[in-house]
């Protein structure tokens, strides 16, 4: 009988750990939606490649030098992208977890949302594959059906329904495929097989279909990132050589291809999914615009301290760093410093000029 009684007890509790946690989403409104999915590769990673056999990690400094927690995984000197949005949609600092710790332990860490990306990873399963074991975006998914699933356990059908039809989903992925694939020619063939058009086609068929996979599993506020100029970050620079624009002009105008599709695909989602709605976050009209730059006077060069006989190189560990850090674009030779992802996640958040997002921004997309 005692057996029993302490059985019902449990899940009286758990009842009660479910119905504060609703009231305290829907009733207060903070944050701004209940939880929040993030899904993608090194500028969204908060720790998910530290114990994973892969060249692309940052669990050693200078990685976290401005970060409270200081090293974590984060591919950058600070806040990353997703974490400058979970807090302007008013989640506590660092509270929505890497898959990787996320996995062990209470429910609870779940239903803020989850952190699924991986450093490295791309649409395709092949893309980074050069780095070592990565997390590419068929993987996400499937590590978020077990999220949803212990969601659904615990809350039953009706309850994990409404709570992930109001949590937003964050996809910022593709990058990759190009600096990792496509524009690889040493490790992969796609360039010489596909004109840069014909491999935009190839990889937003399959996004559409990865959008389409969450979908299904309920989400309906879902935000997509357009890739940013990757012929300008300065390892393709150093790779290729810069034409007069300063960057890589063949690798900037091939992913203005993909994000010009991807801007239509979205459109095409919102007209076809029952009750979804997904927005477009032009990262390169963003990152183009001056208004952006602030105190940022150095585009050209990483902060932190490089190895250049590695490609991509990482931070070299335990390596010197610039003192002016907030005058940098880049931390490493790949990834922004906490500066340039705090401006871009601004107009992301509260689009500044009607180009940042369509067909608005993460703020309206919250109040849905």
């Amino acid at each position: 009988m005692a057996y029993w009684l302490m059985i019902l007890l449990g899940k009286l509790l758990t009842i009660l750990l479910v119905s504060n946690f609703l009231q305290q989403h829907f009733a207060n409104g903070e944050p701004q939606v209940p939880c929040l999915f993030i899904f993608g590769d090194s500028f969204s990673d908060n720790g998910n490649n530290n114990n994973r056999a892969t060249l692309a990690k940052a669990n050693y400094q200078p990685y976290g030098i401005d970060f409270p927690k200081g090293t974590t995984g984060r591919f950058t000197n600070g806040r990353n992208l997703p974490d400058f949005i979970a807090e302007k949609l008013g989640f506590p600092q660092d509270s929505i977890p890497p898959y990787a710790n996320a996995a062990v332990g209470s429910v609870e860490k779940i239903l803020k949302g989850v952190n699924y990306a991986s450093g490295g990873s791309g649409i395709l399963t092949e893309s980074g594959k050069t780095l070592g074991d990565l997390i590419p975006m068929d993987e996400q998914l499937i590590n978020h059906h077990k999220t949803v699933s212990l969601i659904i356990n615990t809350l039953g059908n009706k309850n994990a329904t409404r709570l992930l039809n109001k949590c937003i989903y964050s996809v910022a992925i593709g990058t990759n495929d190009y600096i990792n694939n496509y524009f690889l020619p040493q490790f992969y063939p796609t360039s010489r097989i596909y004109t840069p058009s014909q491999y935009a086609e190839i990889l937003l068929r399959k996004l559409s279909q990865q959008l389409r996979t969450l979908h299904e599993r309920e989400a309906r506020k879902v935000v997509v990132y357009g890739l940013g100029l990757l012929g300008c970050i300065p390892y393709e620079v150093r790779m290729y050589g810069a034409n007069i624009s300063g960057c890589v002009d063949k690798i900037n105008e091939a992913v203005m291809l993909f994000d010009s599709r991807l801007k239509s695909l979205v459109s095409d989602l919102n007209s076809n999914l029952t009750n979804a709605t997904f927005i477009f976050i032009n990262s390169t009209g963003i990152s183009l615009d001056s208004n952006i730059q602030g105190s940022i006077t150095v585009s050209n060069a990483a902060c932190c301290q490089v190895s250049e006989l590695v490609a991509a190189p990482p931070c070299i560990p335990f390596g010197k760093t610039c003192s002016n850090r907030t005058q940098y674009a880049f931390w490493d030779e790949v990834h922004p410093t906490e500066t340039t992802y705090s401006a871009i996640a601004a107009r992301a958040y509260r689009a500044l000029l009607p180009t940042d997002s369509y067909p608005f921004d993460i703020q309206r997309l919250a109040q849905l």
